[in-house]
């Protein structure tokens, strides 16, 4: 809504009618306006004047509201890791219902970058040298866009990314904790083992979120000694649901019957294991994910199946924060520093498995 200032002063006049000096300053968004007149008028008649300024104010602010409403719609860009990936389908779904809900008419553009780093340094270049108000970035491998990184933040664009990890040059990076959810499920699994047993241990290097998850398995590993990693394979995320298939069918072709338990790093290579797993015959295998992802939680709910836990990240709600911290940055012209609370912002992701897996669907 416009927010207008009424100021008003008075003067007299050789016939002594009181000269009356009004002027307003109209605020939307970040623009103002300033605009005024005087009026000589009889005391009877100053109040009436007053009704009437009053209201040419307020359609005057109207008016702009309406043609500048289109002509400053912010312009945002969203650079995808990769755009196939549920994670990243539902941190835009959350988004996209919170600018329904607030009726941000955004001009929102999204780049692909098809899980290739590189291609994400590029795109963000191309976002920077569009002059966009603000860029997203969800679920990327940031180490080789330090550059572009810098360059947009040197050029005033503020940079919001989403389970990308913090690097100089991004206002902030809203996550979950990838240790504390990976020391969550891996222990979980390791325990429905019984501490012993041979594992597939899935990993994927390239996403600082996967990485930590495994290290901290690794760590998990350590202190159980009975655990026996059959193979251990770094997914390529470029064509991760398909690479994923193909591995699982050698390893059950090679181990068969030995495969005791599947570590998946999120949740769609899980179930990629699950598919080959089942097509094999193999039914008593316990797989974990994480993601919590609509499809998994149903399949930890299902009691025959092999998906025995996932952990539910909040990615909605990561989406609509990203807005939020939008519309106070630079639509409200919010110092960042004041807008969001720290450089990381960690949100809740419970462990998921098939005692409470009703309380997620």
């Amino acid at each position: 809504m416009p927010q207008i200032a009424l100021r008003q002063g008075l003067l007299l006049n050789k016939c002594n009618f009181a000269r009356h000096l009004y002027s307003s300053q109209v605020s939307i968004h970040s623009q103002t306006w300033e605009i005024g007149f005087s009026v000589s008028v009889s005391p009877n008649l100053r109040e009436e004047y007053e009704v009437k300024y009053t209201k040419i104010v307020t359609l005057f602010a109207a008016a702009l509201m309406a043609t500048t409403g289109a002509a400053s719609a912010i312009d945002v860009a969203w650079v995808h890791s990769n755009a196939a990936a549920q994670s990243e389908q539902r941190v835009k779904a959350g988004f996209q219902e919170w600018l329904d809900e607030s009726g941000k008419d955004w001009n929102v553009s999204y780049l692909d970058s098809g899980g290739s780093g590189e291609a994400v340094a590029s795109n963000l270049e191309d976002a920077a040298s569009r002059g966009v108000d603000a860029i997203i970035i969800t679920m990327s491998d940031l180490r080789a866009s330090r550059a572009a990184i810098a360059a947009a933040a040197e050029a005033g664009i503020p940079i919001f990314s989403v389970d990308s990890g913090y690097i100089d040059g991004l206002v902030v990076d809203i996550t979950t904790n990838n240790w504390a959810m990976s020391a969550d499920v891996s222990t979980y699994l390791i325990d429905e083992m019984g501490g012993e047993g041979n594992l597939i241990f899935l990993r994927m290097a390239e996403h600082h979120g996967t990485r930590k998850r495994g290290d901290v398995m690794l760590d998990v590993l350590r202190e159980y000694q009975g655990v026996n990693v059959l193979v251990e394979h770094n997914i390529d995320y470029t064509a991760f649901f398909e690479d994923t298939t193909s591995r699982m069918q050698d390893y059950v072709a090679r181990f068969g019957a030995d495969i005791d338990a599947v570590w998946a790093p999120w949740d769609e290579p899980a179930q990629a294991a699950i598919n080959v797993l089942t097509a094999a015959g193999l039914t008593d295998v316990k797989v974990i994910g994480i993601d919590g992802h609509p499809q998994a939680v149903e399949e930890v709910c299902k009691q025959d199946s092999m998906m025995i836990a996932t952990v539910s990240q909040p990615f909605e709600g990561m989406g609509a924060q990203v807005g939020q911290w939008i519309v106070s940055i630079v639509e409200d012209g919010q110092d960042a520093d004041e807008a969001v609370p720290s450089k990381t912002v960690y949100m809740n992701a419970p462990l998921v498995t098939k005692s409470n897996c009703e309380d997620f669907r």
